[in-house]
């Protein structure tokens, strides 16, 4: 057993050190590929000059035994891999249903409509298999900075970023079949009933939270220390829903904190209240467990079910006089190809590249498609709604005590992994630190529901200088694209020492951003215009979440660990006072962080709605036989990231789609 244990680390070591076989995709046909942050041209998993202290770690056991060197064919088989099936060298040329994006929606999706030996299905993604590394929750931020990650930046908006690379945001998506799935830090949060409800009120039928609770009932297999019992959970599901099996003093801290301020401990998964909860993730046994895994992978033999990695739609073919959408354009091993389908193309590319595709093949704002020099097909309002979850991670608290808190470099040691291994209960099967959610109504919300809050709480068991300290990765601050400089500057006596946070992250914006071409060019990643803080509403509402986390921080469960707020005064803001309400202001528009949940940008809405583009049964208006099914189609904000409302939506757009073509 000891000898296997050497054997994946030499697997790891390989993953390192391999170049040649295993180069990313780079089409010869004008993608405009990006090496801003990966070596990827390489085949290495290096990055920016630094790699994961356990990653170094098994590379140095590795090297010990082994001298570290590989072949690319190992590397490809630490990847899940998605071969045709029955001895196919080639897809077909036309399948039941095409299916364009792998992430938790498509990937959900193709599962469902492929139950049906009889109806054959394609799914292609950009992106590639999974491998080991990704499996583990500690890694989730460093895989952000990787080539599994979409290289998307915010255009540059005055005022905000002011901390960021370039002063812009990074918004990273996945690049894998799995999609985001794959990279994030996969919190499992559904929204509140009224969320869902308001959406069916402006005329969405078929998405009220009774409509869509079923789904998420459905679609989990929950293990939550009995929680799972209740009717709102799910036992037999697909996907994992667990606790993070390692936990710090900090976790039972913020909950105690929580109660004394009125926030009582609950699944806040619930419909019945808001509180504090311990955090609920797609993980089981420690392991990440991401929509192709649990949807893909035990079904990828399926003869009628055709996955293609590394596959770029370019177009969708749509038939201009008749409006109906007949196929798909994709590059796939340097090579264009052609697909037709016989029922739909389906449209699971997530907030980003759909609303993209579908501009590019003729379908968006008319104006603008003109500009671009694109033949206009449907003149639809894609794009122009982009809602996104903002997050602040600069408010810091200093411990005065020691071993409390979550901190990279104490846990990775040769046991630890073994023990991850084998039980995958210590600190790699943490999410980045992340260990409960709060949601949290402040005093100047303007929604006169009391279920309905406007902050969710992230708490961290350390903070985002956790990953910090001799030897630390950073991979936290580099995922979201902090400047280092600033960051050391402002808090380098306290990096990688015990500290804590919660991460306030806006649920509601008041700002509305949009996304638009770049140019005609399907490689070119699109203009993504955040606008945020543009209504100084969400300003107000990131203050009164500041504040009401310093009163969390006043409590006695807190003040046994003398927490104290840290005077990380941001050079970008001297001309203020600390912690004065315009200090965190101007703190907010510096350290400026999405947690990709981009939604809207393909909305769905009734016929009087003049910014939907699809219709409540996802259908694109005005264009036969093709559908959007992710989460670009929500039309509101809602509390909750995206990836497990990805997934019902997956499950839900299937049904709907089996019932239109009456499919068993």
């Amino acid at each position: 057993m000891f000898k296997l244990y050497f054997l994946i680390f030499t697997i790891f070591a390989t993953i390192l050190t391999t170049n040649g076989d295993d180069e990313a995709l780079v089409e010869s046909i004008g993608e405009e590929f990006s090496t801003e942050n990966s070596n990827a041209r390489n085949g290495k998993l290096l990055w920016s000059g630094f790699t994961h202290p356990a990653i170094n770690m098994f590379m140095n056991v590795a090297e010990t035994f082994y001298g570290g060197q590989g072949s690319g064919k190992i590397f490809d088989f630490l990847r899940d891999s998605y071969e045709l099936p029955g001895g196919l060298s080639e897809p077909y040329s036309e399948y039941d249903f095409i299916i364009i994006g792998a992430g938790s929606a498509g990937c959900a999706l193709a599962e469902r409509l492929s139950k049906n030996r009889n109806t054959t299905v394609l799914l292609m993604d950009v992106g590639k298999p999974e491998m080991l590394f990704t499996d583990i929750p500690a890694m989730s931020p460093y895989f952000q900075s990787t080539d599994y990650s979409w290289d998307y930046y915010m255009e540059h908006q005055p005022g905000v970023c002011k901390g960021m690379t370039n002063e812009r945001c990074y918004w990273p998506r996945g690049k894998a079949v799995g999609g985001t799935s794959v990279i994030n830090y996969m919190i499992y949060t559904r929204g509140r009933p009224k969320d869902w409800d308001r959406i069916a009120a402006d005329g969405n039928y078929g998405w009220s939270y009774d409509d869509v609770i079923k789904y998420y009932v459905q679609l989990e297999k929950a293990y939550l220390d009995g929680l799972e019992k209740q009717p709102h959970r799910g036992t037999e599901g697909d996907m994992p829903v667990e606790f993070v099996p390692f936990k710090t003093k900090l976790l039972k801290t913020f909950l105690e904190a929580g109660t004394l301020l009125g926030h009582p401990t609950v699944d806040y998964n619930a419909p019945e209240e808001l509180g504090f909860g311990p955090v609920q993730v797609t993980i089981t046994r420690g392991h990440r467990q991401s929509a192709a895994k649990v949807f893909l992978h035990p079904h990828k033999n399926r003869r009628n079910l055709h996955i293609l990695p590394e596959t770029r739609a370019t177009k969708i073919l749509i038939d201009p006089d008749t409006k109906t959408a007949y196929g798909v354009e994709y590059v796939r091993n340097k090579m264009i190809h052609t697909v037709h389908a016989r029922k739909e193309v389906i449209l699971s590319a997530g907030p980003i590249a759909s609303p993209q595709l579908l501009m590019l093949s003729g379908v968006g704002p008319k104006d603008h498609l003109n500009d671009k020099g694109i033949s206009v097909i449907q003149d639809l309002p894609v794009g122009r709604v982009l809602y996104d979850h903002i997050c602040f991670p600069g408010l810091v608290f200093a411990l005065n005590t020691t071993d409390v808190a979550f901190i990279e470099n104490k846990g990775l040691t040769l046991s630890e992994v073994l023990e991850w291994l084998r039980n995958g209960d210590n600190i790699f099967a943490s999410p980045g630190g992340v260990e409960a959610i709060g949601y949290i109504k402040t005093h100047v919300s303007d929604d006169p529901d009391p279920t309905v809050p406007d902050i969710e709480l992230i708490d961290i068991g350390g903070s985002f200088l956790s990953d910090g300290g001799l030897g630390g990765s950073k991979a936290i601050r580099r995922g979201m694209r902090i400047s280092e400089a600033l960051i050391d500057e402002a808090f380098g006596s306290i990096d990688g020492k015990d500290t804590w946070s919660a991460i306030p992250m806006l649920l509601h914006p008041k700002s509305v951003g949009r996304l638009e071409l770049k140019d005609s060019n399907p490689f070119s990643n699109p203009k993504m215009i955040g606008n945020y803080f543009t209504v100084h509403k969400d300003v107000e509402t990131f203050v009164a979440a500041i504040r009401h986390i310093q009163r969390l921080v006043q409590t006695p469960p807190f003040q046994q660990f003398g927490a104290k707020l840290y005077n990380g005064h941001l050079r970008t803001c001297r001309e203020f006072e600390f912690d004065t309400d315009e200090y965190w202001e101007c703190a907010l528009r510096t350290l400026t962080a999405t947690l990709h949940h981009q939604i809207a940008t393909c909305r769905m809405g009734p016929e009087n709605d003049s910014l939907a583009v699809l219709n409540p049964e996802l259908q694109v208006r005005g264009i036969k036989n093709l559908r959007v099914v992710d989460t670009s189609i929500i039309p509101r904000t809602i509390s909750a990231h995206t990836n497990a409302p990805g997934m019902m939506i997956g499950l839900k757009g299937a049904d709907i789609i089996k019932h239109f073509w009456n499919i068993s």
